[in-house]
C-alpha cells in the first residue's frame, strides 16, 4: 500500500477510535435512562409516543415477551414494506410514474430490509418511487438497526443482572435507540452529505444534453404501444439519435445517512455508494465509511459502562481493531499489487496510468473502482462493509483480486463480528467470548465465568449453535445451487462462478447485502 493509502487508513482508525468512547458513554446513559443532554428536548416526544401506543415504559419483560414483541414488530414491518411496493403505482410521491413492484421482488426486498440484510435485486432509480424509498426502505433502515441495538441491550442486562429474569422493555429500547441515537446522528450526517452534493429533492428526474451525441436501436411500436415483430418474431427497431441523458434524483441523503449509520447498506441507486450523487467527494466518502463502524465501535464502550467494568469493553474493542487492521493490510496490499498476470504484458494498472499520466506507484488493481476513490479507499470500504453487516459498496467486489475478495468473504464467514452490525456485531462477539472462556476454564481446571456468570454446558451448546447455524445457512443452499439448474443464473461458468454463488449465500445468511454479483439473484 502507498504512503497515502497508509495515512488514509491510519486517519480513519484514529477518528473511529477517538469517537468510540464519548459516543459509547452517551449511548449507555440513554439505555440506563440517565440524563443525556437531548432528553430535555426529546423526553416529551418519547412520553407522547408511549401514551399513543399504550406502552408502559416501567413494565419490563422476560426473554419470551421481549422476543415475541421483537418478532411481531418486525413481521408487521416486513408486511408494510411489501404492501407499499405493491401499491406504489397508485400512491403519491412518484414523479416518474413507476408501477407496482413484482410480487417476488417485493417479497425479496421486504424480507431483506426487515432483516437488516438490504440485499437489492433491483435498480432503485428505475424500480422504487420516492415514497417507497422513504416510507418503506428508509423507515425500515431505522427499525432494523434499532432492533439489533435493543437485542444487544437486553443481552447486556442479562449478563449484568443476577437475581431477575427481566431484560427491560423492547418498546422502550427501540424508541430510545431511534429517538436519541439514530435520528440525531442521521440528521447531522444527512445535512453534511447534502453540503457535499448528495441529492435531496422531491423533484422529477432531470435531463441533460450530451456533449457528444450518439445513436441507439429503438423498438418500433404499433398503435396500441406494443412492439412490432419481424417474420422471425424478433422486435423491429430503427436507429434513433441519442442527444440527452436522464439524471436520476430523489431524497438520497436522508436514506444514505441511516443506510450507513444503521449498517443497512441498501443504496438509493443501483450503483450504491459508487454513484456520484450518493457519494460525490472524498469527504463524503470518508464520512460514510466512518458511519459504517461508528456505532458498533462505540457500543463496545457502552458494554463496559453498563456492566460496570470498562476494561471489558476496551478488551473487545482492541480484539476487533487488531482483526480489522490485519484484514485491511491484506486487502490493501493485494489490491495495490494488482493482477500479476498483466504485469508481463506491460499493462499499467495504476490509477495514474489509467488517467493517462505517469504512474506514481508500481501498479494496482483499478478494475471496478472509481478513479475518484482510488485503491486504498476502495479496499478500506470493502473491508469495513463486510466487517460490519453493512453491505454498501463504493467499488465492485467482483473485481477485487483473489486475496482482496477473500477478505470480505472471510469477514462474513467470521460472523461479521469485527465491530459488526449495530448491536449484532457485539453480541456476536460475546458468543466467541463465552466459548473462549469455557475452553480457558477447561484448560486451567476452574469453573468458567464471565462477568460473574457461570459458563456451563448449556450456555456453551447454545453459543455453538449460534456459530454453526449460519454456516449451514451458507453451505447447504450453495451446494444445492451448484448441483441444480440454478447454475444457469451464473454468468461465469468457471471457478469464480462458484465464488459468486458462495458469496451470494454468505451475504444472505450473514445479513450483509454486498455481492460479487455475476448472477441473476431474483
Amino acid at each position: 500500500m502507498t504512503q497515502m493509502g497508509i495515512l488514509q487508513t491510519a486517519l480513519y482508525l484514529a477518528v473511529l477510535l477517538a469517537l468510540a468512547a464519548p459516543l459509547g458513554s452517551y449511548m449507555a446513559r440513554v439505555y440506563q435512562g440517565r440524563p443525556c443532554g437531548l432528553d430535555r428536548l426529546l423526553a416529551p416526544v418519547e412520553r407522547g409516543l408511549y401514551r399513543v401506543c399504550g406502552v408502559r415504559p416501567e413494565q419490563e419483560m422476560d426473554w419470551k415477551a421481549y422476543a415475541m414483541a421483537l418478532l411481531v414488530f418486525n413481521l408487521l414491518g416486513a408486511l408494510a414494506v411489501y404492501a407499499l411496493q405493491r401499491l406504489q403505482g397508485s400512491l403519491p410521491l412518484n414523479p416518474q410514474g413507476l408501477g407496482a413492484v413484482a410480487p417476488d421482488l417485493a417479497l425479496n426486498t421486504a424480507i431483506s430490509f426487515a432483516s437488516n440484510t438490504n440485499w437489492q435485486a433491483y435498480a432503485g432509480e428505475s424500480t422504487m418511487s420516492y415514497l417507497t424509498q422513504m416510507l418503506a426502505l428508509t423507515v425500515q433502515n431505522f427499525a432494523s438497526a434499532a432492533t439489533g441495538m435493543a437485542v444487544l441491550v437486553a443481552v447486556v442486562r442479562g449478563i449484568k443482572r443476577q437475581e431477575t429474569s427481566l431484560l427491560g422493555n423492547f418498546w422502550v429500547d427501540m424508541t430510545r435507540s431511534v429517538l436519541y441515537i439514530l435520528l440525531p446522528l442521521s440528521l447531522i450526517l444527512a445535512v453534511v452529505l447534502v453540503s457535499q452534493g448528495v441529492a435531496q429533492t422531491f423533484g422529477a428526474y432531470q435531463k441533460a444534453a450530451l456533449l457528444q451525441s450518439s445513436t441507439y436501436e429503438q423498438p418500433l411500436l404499433d398503435g396500441a404501444g406494443q412492439p412490432l415483430l419481424d417474420a422471425a418474431g424478433q422486435p423491429r427497431t430503427h436507429t434513433a439519435p441519442l442527444t440527452e441523458q436522464v439524471i436520476a434524483l430523489g431524497p438520497v441523503a436522508s436514506q444514505e445517512a441511516i443506510k450507513q449509520l444503521g449498517t443497512n447498506g441498501g443504496g438509493f441507486f443501483n450503483a450504491n455508494s459508487a454513484h456520484p450523487l450518493e457519494n460525490p467527494t472524498p469527504l463524503s466518502n470518508f464520512l460514510e465509511m466512518l458511519a459504517i463502524l461508528l456505532i458498533p465501535a462505540a457500543l463496545c464502550h457502552t458494554l463496559g459502562v453498563m456492566v460496570g467494568d470498562r476494561r471489558q469493553g476496551w478488551v473487545i474493542l482492541a480484539a476487533m481493531t487488531v482483526i480489522l487492521v490485519l484484514c485491511l493490510g491484506v486487502a490493501g496490499w493485494s489490491e495495490q499489487a494488482g493482477n500479476p498476470l498483466l504485469t508481463p504484458l506491460g499493462v499499467d494498472q495504476s490509477a495514474q496510468g489509467l488517467a493517462g499520466s505517469a504512474p506514481a506507484h508500481p501498479g494496482g488493481n483499478m478494475e471496478g473502482k472509481e478513479l475518484r476513490n482510488g485503491i486504498a479507499s476502495s479496499a478500506l470500504w470493502a473491508t469495513a462493509t463486510t466487517a460490519a453487516s453493512n453491505g454498501s459498496v463504493n467499488a465492485m467486489h467482483d473485481s477485487l483480486t483473489p486475496l482482496g475478495g477473500l477478505v470480505p468473504l472471510w469477514l462474513i464467514h467470521l460472523g461479521e463480528v469485527v465491530f459488526g452490525g449495530v448491536g449484532s456485531g457485539l453480541y456476536g462477539m460475546l458468543i466467541f467470548v463465552i466459548i473462549s472462556v469455557f475452553i480457558a476454564g477447561l484448560m486451567v481446571g476452574r469453573t468458567p465465568e464471565y462477568l460473574g456468570k457461570k459458563i456451563e454446558a448449556f450456555e456453551t451448546k447454545m453459543a455453538s449453535l449460534v456459530i454453526l447455524i449460519p454456516l449451514f445457512g451458507i453451505l447447504a443452499p450453495t451446494a444445492l445451487a451448484v448441483t441444480t439448474s440454478a447454475q444457469a443464473a451464473v454468468s461465469n461458468p468457471g471457478p469464480h462462478g462458484f465464488s459468486q454463488i458462495l458469496y451470494a449465500f454468505s451475504s444472505f445468511a450473514g445479513n450483509n447485502g454486498s455481492a460479487f454479483a455475476g448472477l441473476n439473484a431474483n
